[in-house]
């Protein structure tokens, strides 16, 4: 005699749905020694009903004018509790692999961002992954779902692809040394800047403008990339290094 789902939350209200034979008239579902509630003779081989609350394994029973069945185990879990992510914040073109780590998590069904769910990888009890879907900029709550039923309280931040326009000034002595300002948008999150693949040294100005100091470099337009917490972008021949004169 199946029962399907075979586990719910300690707190009860789980519909379960109980397949066997010689079901008709069943007249009680008890989930050990409580009885379940809003029980349903759907046919003679099927019963629905909602656990009551309760901990670690029951025997489910059937009770018909024929007798008692024989019981089937239903698990009780407790609500999954999520500790910590990693990261925190990521693109708005999503992609990224999230990690969430807590208790109870081995019956993830469900990652919500913000309303859009994705599916977890259940790592073990105390880890799951899951691929952040696309989204707006700014926080979002995260919600976990497993057999308990959801649990939320972790915040995730998504951030939006920077867009690098202009370098002022273009150009400067192979040396290094030059102030220059970045100009784009969604700049605010900057986590590095180079030159031709050097990193600078930089300052965070606005979400509009960051400044950097250029590295040494050879002479030629080289291009110049931003990296934010929503992703990387690259103004092609965005400085140009300057040989200094020869005499």
């Amino acid at each position: 005699m199946p029962i399907t789902p075979n586990q719910g939350s300690t707190g009860g209200g789980t519909p379960v749905s109980i397949t066997g034979s010689n079901l008709s008239g069943t007249t009680a579902v008890r989930f050990g020694t409580r009885l379940a509630t809003d029980v349903v003779n759907v046919s003679p081989t099927e019963v629905t009903a909602v656990s009551p609350s309760g901990t670690g394994v029951v025997g489910v029973t059937v009770t018909t004018p024929g007798g008692t069945s024989n019981p089937v185990p239903f698990y009780y879990v407790g609500a999954g509790f999520k500790t910590a992510l990693a990261p925190t914040s990521g693109s708005t073109a999503g992609g990224d692999t999230i990690t969430l780590t807590g208790t109870g998590l081995s019956t993830a069904s469900s990652v919500d961002f913000g309303g859009n769910s994705v599916t977890p990888t259940v790592v073990s009890d105390n880890e799951i992954t899951a691929i952040a879907p696309a989204g707006t900029a700014g926080p979002v709550s995260i919600t976990v779902t497993t057999a308990a039923g959801p649990n939320n309280g972790l915040t995730y931040t998504y951030y939006a692809v920077p867009d690098l326009t202009a370098v002022t000034p273009d150009a400067g002595p192979t040396t290094g040394g030059t102030t220059v300002t970045l100009s784009g948008t969604d700049l605010g999150s900057t986590s590095e800047v180079t030159f031709d693949g050097t990193p600078a040294p930089f300052t965070v100005l606005s979400d509009t403008a960051v400044s950097a100091v250029t590295p040494p470099g050879t002479a030629g337009p080289v291009d110049v990339a931003v990296t934010t917490a929503g992703g990387s972008d690259v103004l092609p021949d965005g400085f140009t290094y300057v040989a200094p004169p020869g005499v």
